[in-house]
């Protein structure tokens, strides 16, 4: 049978809003019966856009990471709550509003902070893949609609199919170590989840400081080099893709000129600032650290 999956594009994402903005105009003030109460005009909403910074100037790189219910095939919450929530057949999560109402301490039984309280209506509610509209023939849900950079994807496939598509296109879920079976995807997901080290390369030659461009910047960790690149137009090098645990490692960066090391501890990312080879004409005579 087929089952709904959300794909979220990591990276497309700019925060316009237009997600959170269309769900809550889609369930402020309406009710569908059996799906969901009204929603509050005041309060925290289903669908939440999170924010990573990374680096520093002039290396920065922000990245906004949407985030909801995540219609687990082994939900916390429907353990916890009992007839309360229900699952259904396509693979939807939703929590019943007549039979939950009251009840705020489901709230807290969702590991992905997914549902919210509603205190006007006194019922906890989550983002319900738009079950209502995809009941009357949408073929996607409001998010997907109002994306302008085509952030979502909603599929109805079969559980093969899917996991096919998960294992060729390398998509992740969001805290994995849970074990809930979550049905949003993530694509490029390591985009959130790791870090880069980068620098900007010069060179002052005769009084005058140049960008370097084609300089060979090598990453080490112990006695083993992971990964080399080199320095575009701009002078600037950048390894991406590294584990957020607090490893060191050892840049280099040579040319002509010579050659400038750094060493760094990361546990968020770097950006190493400028790295200058120094000369007094034009004779290569390294003068840096």
């Amino acid at each position: 049978m087929s089952k709904w999956n959300l794909i979220i594009n990591v990276g497309r994402c700019e925060n316009c809003y237009n997600c959170v903005i269309a769900d809550r105009d889609e369930h402020v003030g309406n009710d569908f019966p059996g799906y969901a109460a009204p929603a509050a005009a005041v309060g925290d909403s289903p669908i939440r856009i999170l924010r990573r910074a990374q680096g520093s100037a002039p290396m920065v790189e922000t990245t906004y990471l949407p985030v909801m219910c995540n219609h687990c095939d082994d939900a916390p919450c429907m353990q916890y709550a009992g007839d309360a929530i229900r699952k259904r057949d396509d693979g939807i999560v939703v929590i019943d509003p007549a039979k939950a109402r009251g009840r705020k301490d489901i709230v807290g039984s969702c590991p992905y902070r997914a549902i919210v309280w509603n205190e006007e209506q006194q019922v906890p509610q989550t983002w319900i893949f738009d079950a209502h509209l995809l009941d009357q023939g949408w073929q996607h849900p409001r998010c997907q609609q109002s994306c302008p950079t085509d952030v979502f994807e909603a599929v109805n496939l079969d559980d093969a199919t899917m996991a096919q598509k998960v294992a060729t296109e390398g998509l992740k879920v969001l805290k994995p170590h849970l074990a809930t079976k979550p049905r949003v995807w993530y694509r490029g997901l390591e985009k959130w989840e790791t870090c880069f080290i980068g620098g900007s390369v010069s060179a002052e030659i005769a009084g005058v400081v140049e960008c370097v461009e084609g300089a060979e910047a090598s990453l080490s960790q112990g006695n083993a080099c992971i990964a080399r690149t080199l320095t575009d137009s701009f002078g600037d090098f950048r390894f991406d893709n590294l584990a957020d645990d607090g490893g060191t490692y050892r840049v280099e960066v040579s040319n002509a000129y010579g050659s400038i090391g750094r060493d760094c501890t990361i546990s968020e990312s770097v950006y190493l600032g400028e790295l200058r080879f120094t000369t007094l004409d034009a004779s290569p005579s390294l003068l840096a650290d």
